[in-house]
């Protein structure tokens, strides 16, 4: 497993043999985390990743659609980038490329995603 360091927390690759684990919150990162991003990725579309995680304070990951095709097919991917906000192992929010393959979404975006999930399970 890749690791790239950075601040916060770093960007780690998954596929299917431990994509379940991240996304109920069985963190790589030591502790249990109940709001994860994942991020399925495509090598052929690099240029329209998500290039900010730096500035995302929780757990992220990336998952190589052609490497991880049980997960592709359960998560309904079907463009690449898609990226899902889990929250305690739900589908909490969805972003997809078009048919251009863009990047479906920007940081505030995310940042407020992520807030409002976290404001929600603390209820």
């Amino acid at each position: 497993m890749l690791t790239i360091p950075c601040l916060g927390f770093s960007q780690e690759w998954a596929d299917d043999t431990n994509i379940e684990d991240i996304i109920t919150g069985k963190s790589a990162f030591g502790d249990d985390e109940p709001l994860v991003i994942v991020e399925f990725y495509a090598e052929f579309n690099d240029a329209n990743a998500f290039a900010d995680w730096k500035n995302v304070d929780i757990p992220y990951y990336r998952v190589d659609i052609a490497k991880a095709p049980v997960a592709k097919k359960k998560y309904r991917v079907r463009m690449a980038p898609t990226i899902i906000l889990f929250n305690e192992g739900f589908k909490e929010i969805t972003w997809k490329a078009g048919l251009d393959l863009e990047c479906p979404v920007t940081l505030d975006e995310i940042k407020e995603a992520i807030q409002e999930a976290s404001q929600a399970s603390q209820f």
